[in-house]
């Protein structure tokens, strides 16, 4: 794969929302690439800054980096997660509710159907918490904000998943909880 193709077929899906790939994604993208050729290609477009590593086998297209900034944290969640349900929760939702004074500063935490875990990408650290609770649970739970790659925890239950985790309650607006 040369630049050329890289932005040949990476562009047109920046278009429809697809700004975070998977090296498997990639292997897809590039069928005629062989593995150690892909691999090569990969390191090549990464100094070239047309992909950015933001996990192991994750990569951000360069060029929609400085247009997409502020949900790419969120698709790279997606990608880290891929076949689990994750959704925006705990500190990172609430305050962008107002619910909490404290705005969590290059951390995003997700509720996930996966494993738990910490990923630290160079566009901030994901903080994966596991749930138990049943997809048709959660659905209810949750709302498709437009613009948005991950659904994010409603009000309530964002409050809900922060007592159920063990976090601390000190920080919340109990009156702005009730305002839902």
């Amino acid at each position: 794969m040369n630049r050329m193709e890289l932005l040949h077929r990476l562009s047109p899906l920046e278009q429809h929302g697809v700004l975070v790939f998977t090296k498997g994604d990639l292997e897809k993208i590039f069928p005629e690439e062989q593995k150690k050729t892909l691999e090569k290609s990969l390191e090549r477009m990464r100094r070239d800054r047309l992909l950015v590593r933001a996990a192991r086998g994750v990569y951000a297209f360069g060029p929609a980096v400085p247009r997409h900034r502020a949900r790419l944290i969120e698709h790279i969640a997606q990608a880290l997660r891929p076949g689990d349900f994750n959704y925006v929760s705990l500190e990172s939702i609430l305050s962008e509710y107002g619910v909490i004074s404290q705005i969590p500063m290059d951390r995003l935490t997700v509720m996930t159907t996966g494993a738990r875990g910490l990923h630290h990408t160079p566009f901030g650290t994901v903080e994966f918490t596991h749930t138990r609770r049943s997809l048709p649970d959660l659905l209810e739970r949750t709302l498709a904000a437009p613009g948005r790659p991950l659904r994010i925890a409603k009000k309530a239950a964002a409050v809900q998943d922060l007592r159920r985790v063990g976090r601390n309650l000190d920080l919340v607006d109990w009156e702005e909880v009730a305002d839902e």
